[in-house]
């Protein structure tokens, strides 16, 4: 992969000039190889990518806790199906459904009609697993999850959209719960989950066998993550986070230096 470097703004104050680190894929690579080092898909032509606090499952490790099995038990009577995108049928009516539920969850701007359509015409969504209940004898959809597979290697949970009359049921963490045990039985070796940068993103962490990329590598110290998110909510610390000293104590060896001998990253 080829790394390039995008300037964000500086702070000038704290000497802190921050880059985004993208990654491009170069001959013989798979998108399977920038999810393994803590990147996700910058473009939906899964032709860039971005590196970030991302959670992902190793799926080995993976066992339903009593939580997920009660979060499971809440819809027993829900049917789920797993559709590749070329054979599913993104009608009128499932896309009017999908804008409604991402202008009320995601807000306005996040999710607009164009960007939708250009998602679901991309390689970034190869799949679709659908959340279906038989009522009176009719087939109804509750939700439906897009997702990126590389079977056996990854699966990447992407966007959800369900019924918002089912938001307060939990059903947005049952379809995420269900997907988790889905692919764990299926032989997968992880399932992506998105990004974790805010106490709302915690739910995502309730997995046996979850762990984040912290920068360097993967890791599983969820005392970590709880104090990278509490420290950017607070704003007030004035160094990079390997030079605050309260972080040190998640440092392998404690210092940077030591820390980066498990780094995913390595120049020749």
């Amino acid at each position: 992969m080829r790394l390039v470097f995008s300037e964000a703004p500086p702070d000038y104050s704290r000497y802190l000039y921050p880059y985004i680190v993208w990654a491009f894929p170069e001959r013989g690579e798979t998108p399977a190889d920038f999810f393994a080092r803590g990147f996700l898909p910058g473009s939906p032509l899964l032709d860039r990518f971005y590196l970030c606090r991302n959670l992902r499952v190793h799926l080995n490790a993976f066992s339903p806790s009593s939580e997920n099995r009660r979060i499971l038990g809440k819809f027993k009577d829900v049917e789920v199906l797993l559709t590749p995108r070329s054979e599913f049928d993104f009608s009128d009516d499932r896309r009017r459904r999908w804008l409604h539920f991402a202008r009320e969850r995601f807000g306005v701007e996040v999710m607009p009609e164009e960007r939708l359509n250009r998602l679901m015409a991309s390689p970034v969504v190869s799949h679709v697993l659908q959340f279906q209940v038989t009522r009176d004898g009719e087939r109804h959809e509750l939700g439906c999850v897009l997702m990126y597979l590389d079977e056996p290697r990854i699966a990447y949970y992407y966007y959800a959209f369900y019924e918002l009359e089912y938001f307060s049921s939990s059903l947005g963490l049952y379809m995420m719960t269900s997907a988790v045990a889905r692919f764990a039985r299926a032989g997968y070796r992880h399932i992506h989950l998105g990004t974790c940068y805010t106490k709302s993103a915690l739910y995502k962490i309730q997995f046996s066998g979850i762990e984040f990329f912290n920068g360097g590598r993967w890791s599983t110290d969820l005392d970590e993550l709880k104090f990278m998110i509490r420290r950017n909510v607070e704003g007030s610390s004035k160094v990079h986070l390997l030079e605050d000293p309260d972080y040190s104590r998640f440092l392998n060896g404690g210092s940077p230096a030591t820390h980066a001998l498990g780094s995913e990253f390595r120049v020749d």
